[in-house]
């Protein structure tokens, strides 16, 4: 039973190489900068011209292929950002500093 554990602790659950959690963000993220892009894009050509979605596709893959590189260097990447986002939000490295 503790192997079974220590396994799902040491390997975080992960979609296409990314642990899950940054994997979404990812996604996320990019779709919302495509749905905004869309809409400014549609609002300033009056729908005459929109922007091709394969540039977004394409950023995409390359930002989750970059992901991919840094969690194989440290695989408890997405644990290290958001212990690193809880400091901030409680101002502790603020505190340290003085």
């Amino acid at each position: 039973m503790k192997q079974q554990v220590l396994k799902a602790l040491a390997n975080p659950s992960r979609i296409f190489y990314v642990p899950y959690s940054l994997a979404v963000v990812n996604f996320a993220v990019q779709f919302l900068v495509f749905v905004a892009f869309f809409i400014v894009s549609l609002i300033i050509s009056g729908g005459s011209e929109s922007i091709d979605p394969l540039i977004f596709l394409i950023s995409v893959c390359v930002t989750h292929s970059i992901l991919a590189g840094f969690s194989k260097k440290e695989p408890q990447l997405a644990q290290i950002i958001s212990a690193k986002i809880k400091l901030y939000k409680s101002r502790i490295p603020g505190r340290l500093n003085s």
